[in-house]
């Protein structure tokens, strides 16, 4: 999502009244993703518009962050990344999208002049120092989830949805859908999720992905005592698509990298097959590619995200191997072969309940293979 350094921008005078908003729109903008990774989900923002002369024109972008503060990939691994509520003159907004080529929607919200009023003072309040940094979450708390909780927050009755009961997603066919042209993006997400990410989605959960807001905006009302309106009053292009420039990135895609393993696993099998041996070499680089891959899911055991906290490719992929690494380079008699095939083979049955990383069942074959040389010969070269 797009994020940036916060600037401050003074809004009209303090004393605002409630019937001077009838002359304000305040619209919810759906930004699409361009080719850099945080903006592979899109992003909302909300637009709060003045249309006097030398009215305030200004975007609230509930997605700021800064990137260089320690440790900031670590923590935003963890859950443990706090991002803050930032306000920008609209038309830079806007040039950052024309710059990326993203289209940008415009919901122009069907609001009274009251309901504007209180949203226009939610935002101001929500700007104070100490209320506009928040614990962000991907998944339930993020800079769309945000926009749409203060403006339903801020309507005299209930904003309610047109149901979607035959669409039911899960978090990581959602996620899919986003990162279907990144397929080392695809990876890594389906990496760290964990059996909880398969579960299927209730409307409401689909929110955080911004494209999923706007066609729910688009398709509510606001339901009072006595009147039912739209919540959108106009949907208008506020940026056309444009050209987007597609950096080239690594050449190979994951399936084709773990096909080369394979590939490479398969010959070696044949050659210690007919030596009645195993390549030590072999085994320490297997030993070490599920080793340190499964050091960084053994600490997400520790992160605040309830998606990869029950992850079983952790079954496969673990820190035992670095543990019996020295047994194994110093051919010494060593069980982890045999406990590796058994938790292979329950990876592999996992695999009914959650679905893998493209590649991991590769290497849990890989891992077999090498296995059967070792419970065979029990020799090594």
């Amino acid at each position: 999502m797009v994020l940036a350094v916060a600037t401050s921008l003074p809004l009209s005078a303090a004393d605002i009244r409630p019937e001077d908003m009838d002359s304000v729109e305040i619209s919810l903008l759906t930004c699409q993703p361009h080719d850099e990774v945080y903006s592979l989900y899109g992003h909302t923002a909300l637009r709060y518009h003045e249309l006097w002369k030398d009215g305030i024109d200004a975007a609230f972008n509930y997605g700021v962050f800064d990137y260089n503060k320690p440790h900031f990939v670590l923590r935003f691994v963890f859950g443990l990344t706090d991002y803050e509520l930032g306000v920008f003159p609209y038309g830079l907004f806007e040039l950052e999208y024309r710059h990326f080529g993203s289209m940008v929607v415009e919901q122009v919200l069907n609001l009274t002049p009251q309901e504007k009023y209180q949203l226009r003072q939610a935002l101001m309040e929500n700007l104070k120092p100490e209320n506009r940094v928040y614990r962000y979450n991907y998944f339930y708390n993020n800079c769309t989830t945000k926009a749409r909780d203060i403006i339903e927050q801020n309507v005299n009755g209930t904003v309610e949805y047109a149901g979607r009961e035959d669409y039911t997603p899960s978090y990581r066919e959602l996620v899919h859908q986003m990162t279907k042209q990144n397929p080392w993006s695809q990876f890594g997400n389906d990496f760290l999720l964990g059996v909880k990410s398969d579960q299927p989605t209730t409307r409401r959960q689909q929110e955080f992905l911004p494209l999923n807001l706007l066609y729910d905006f688009d398709h509510a009302t606001i339901v009072c005592q006595d009147s039912v309106r739209p919540l959108v009053k106009e949907r208008r292009i506020a940026v056309p698509a444009g050209v987007q420039v597609v950096q080239s990135g690594f050449p190979l895609t994951p399936r084709q990298c773990f096909g080369i393993l394979l590939l490479i696993a398969c010959v070696l099998f044949l050659w210690e097959w007919r030596k009645q041996r195993a390549f030590v070499v072999w085994d320490v680089l297997l030993m070490l590619l599920t080793g340190v891959m499964g050091v960084v899911l053994f600490l997400m055991l520790f992160s605040q995200h309830p998606t990869v906290s029950l992850n079983l490719q952790m079954l496969l992929i673990n820190p035992l191997p670095l543990v019996f690494l020295w047994p194994v380079i110093r051919r010494r008699p060593t069980r982890y072969w045999l406990v590796t095939a058994l938790l292979a083979l329950l990876f592999l049955l996992g695999s009914l309940v959650q679905h893998y990383a493209e590649g991991i069942i590769v290497l849990a074959l890989c891992l077999l293979l090498q296995c059967c040389i070792h419970l065979k010969f029990k020799v090594v070269k």
